[in-house]
């Protein structure tokens, strides 16, 4: 009896430790791991929406995921893109002409017009929307749901090219053509 209530005993730690969890230090690696690869891909996003809406080429990646980079590279990737995330966010914030647009849009309609055929604050129509921010109006619909910022950054687009001669009346109103 004495060897049955052994072996019974023997059986039951080891299907206690086959079931058991990883070490605590594997298992806290991965979830660093895991933080920091989600934490990498919300900085890799926001710098390039911010890199896209201006035009500029998108920040390269090195491709590698977390698991490759390990916590120490992980850190270091999350350092990278948040100062990457940053400084695009930063230059966005002072598009050129931002004087100028803003006086045409002082005299066009509000940020949020949805009144169509011309949307937003600089009265965007669908054509104008589709030929300089695509993706915006794929992922946000038209000019009215996106921010000011957006809608400046397309009409900065559109001014590459075109001058300021898509608002031909509030232009010459505000001096620019």
């Amino acid at each position: 009896m004495r060897h049955f209530t052994l072996a019974l005993a023997g059986l039951c730690v080891c299907v206690l430790c086959a079931g058991a969890p990883k070490s605590t230090a594997a298992t806290a690696n991965e979830q660093a791991l895991a933080w920091l690869g989600g934490q990498i891909r919300t900085y890799e996003r926001a710098t390039w929406h911010w890199q896209h809406l201006m035009g500029v080429p998108p920040s390269p990646t090195t491709g590698e995921s977390p698991a490759q980079l390990g916590v120490t590279g992980s850190k270091l990737a999350l350092q990278r893109w948040r100062r990457l995330a940053r400084a695009a966010w930063r230059r966005a914030q002072h598009p050129p002409h931002l004087a100028a647009f803003m006086c045409i849009h002082r005299y066009e309609g509000s940020w949020t017009d949805g009144g169509g055929p011309y949307y937003g604050g600089l009265q965007m129509d669908l054509g104008f929307q589709r030929t300089y921010a695509p993706q915006l109006l794929h992922t946000k619909g038209t000019a009215d749901h996106w921010t000011p910022l957006e809608q400046i950054w397309t009409a900065v687009k559109a001014a590459r090219s075109r001058g300021f001669y898509p608002w031909p009346n509030t232009a010459r109103f505000c001096g620019l053509i």
